[in-house]
């Protein structure tokens, strides 16, 4: 079996070189090949840049907690393509995706169905035959032409939208806005939280033109009284909540996420929303390692590398920051180091096994012309001993800016998360 799931997800893998597809013309030709089964889900949607997929976790734990059995499409992995897929915290088994691509295997080759419109329609498959009750959906890129824009959801939620992938999405903020707001349906409730005037604008002109009634959370209505390392702790109207995910970003995340699971149940049990939110986590986003204060998170865009910075900062406010960065040669690398450049005391680049992301060289000299003082590691491996080499506690060590290095940061602390039986 472990050879076998291996070539399976070789082949899977292998539609990468298809590239991206935008438009919904071929995930509707793949679904209708194997009996439409995203047409027979109830399903959530969620958008956003930053913030979508702890939306979503949170979301999944709070609809489990009362009772419902609830389906998880997120991405990307970090270390296993199964933690894409899971119901109610269990990830899809290798049987299952091996049954998944065998079974459809004319389909793919016929349609020439990319990675990423594959394992959509595997998601929806899987949950409709292992009867969810609720779907939880997650976009992969943008929102109007992404390959989970097929569904009919219930409710969609739009979390932190801010400047990225701009290459596909558009080069402004409105244009990204437009694209993150085409989940937007018909008569469709739709709730967001407050961002800046020219999102919310678009946000609005969508969901008023579509007919789709519109919940605007309030920052005005939150009342924070405690974040600190090991959370936060905050009220929001009716609600006392500890949350467990570091950074006052996460705070939005969650009420974004009680107020859509607000629309799904008939009512809300304030213990086990409680204790829902109490037992949430989302791996990689300020996720500490060790005993250290050393510290994982997959921010790689400008928003997100700044939501963690601040929250170390705050959290942190006397320690002096120790970096280890890499990162993807899409991003906006200048704006990146703009943030970069004064706030850490050691900075350590490096490059992935892989090679998907930006070499060493090459992010040498952006980091040269940006004037940011750094050195250099061969490996994420390496870089993480430097890291430990010049750690005391008068640092805060953060490993930041991509996906991509998740498995060999995770195989050096010896760290595992498969919930997968095999």
């Amino acid at each position: 079996m472990i050879s076998n799931i291996d070539t399976v997800l070789e082949e899977l893998f292998s539609l990468q070189r298809l590239g991206i597809k935008v438009g919904l013309k071929h995930t509707k030709e793949f679904l209708n090949k194997i009996g439409n089964p995203h047409e027979k889900l109830k399903c959530i949607h969620i958008a956003g840049t930053n913030g979508k997929g702890s939306t979503c976790a949170i979301l999944s734990k709070i609809l489990i907690e009362h009772g419902k059995t609830v389906g998880l499409y997120t991405s990307p992995h970090l270390v296993r393509f199964n933690e894409r897929i899971k119901i109610n915290g269990e990830q899809i088994s290798d049987i299952a995706i091996t049954d998944f691509m065998e079974n459809n295997a004319d389909h793919i080759k016929k349609l020439k169905t990319t990675f990423f419109e594959t394992a959509t329609s595997m998601a929806f498959d899987y949950f409709y035959n292992e009867s969810v009750d609720i779907a939880i959906i997650e976009t992969g890129l943008g929102g109007r032409l992404d390959s989970t824009n097929v569904i009919s959801p219930l409710v969609c939620g739009i979390s932190s939208i801010s400047l990225d992938h701009m290459d596909i999405l558009g080069d402004s903020i409105e244009k990204i806005s437009k694209e993150k707001a085409g989940i937007i349906k018909n008569n469709i409730p739709i709730v967001t939280f407050e961002q800046s005037e020219p999102i919310i604008a678009v946000i609005k002109e969508i969901s008023d033109r579509k007919n789709a009634p519109l919940t605007i959370i309030k920052k005005k209505d939150i009342n924070v009284f405690k974040v600190n390392d090991y959370g936060s702790s905050f009220i929001y109207k009716k609600y006392a909540i500890n949350l467990p995910l570091r950074g006052k970003h996460q705070i939005l995340n969650c009420i974004l996420a009680i107020k859509i699971a607000e629309v799904i149940l008939d009512e809300i049990d304030s213990s086990k929303l409680n204790n829902a939110i109490k037992n949430s986590s989302w791996p990689a986003r300020m996720e500490k390692m060790s005993d250290e204060n050393i510290y994982y998170d997959v921010a790689h865009n400008y928003d997100g590398i700044r939501a963690m910075i601040d929250t170390v900062t705050e959290n942190h406010a006397k320690k002096k920051l120790l970096g280890l960065f890499c990162i993807k040669g899409d991003k906006n690398i200048n704006s990146i180091c703009n943030l970069l450049r004064g706030k850490f005391n050691k900075i350590i680049i490096c490059e992935d096994q892989k090679r998907l992301l930006l070499s060493v060289k090459k992010l040498s000299k952006i980091m040269d012309s940006q004037n940011i003082d750094y050195e250099t590691a061969g490996s994420v491996k390496e870089g993480l001993s430097m890291i430990r080499e010049i750690y005391n506690e008068e640092f805060i060590g953060l490993i930041f800016g991509s996906h991509y290095i998740a498995q060999e940061v995770y195989s050096e602390y010896g760290k595992y998360f498969d919930t997968t039986y095999n």
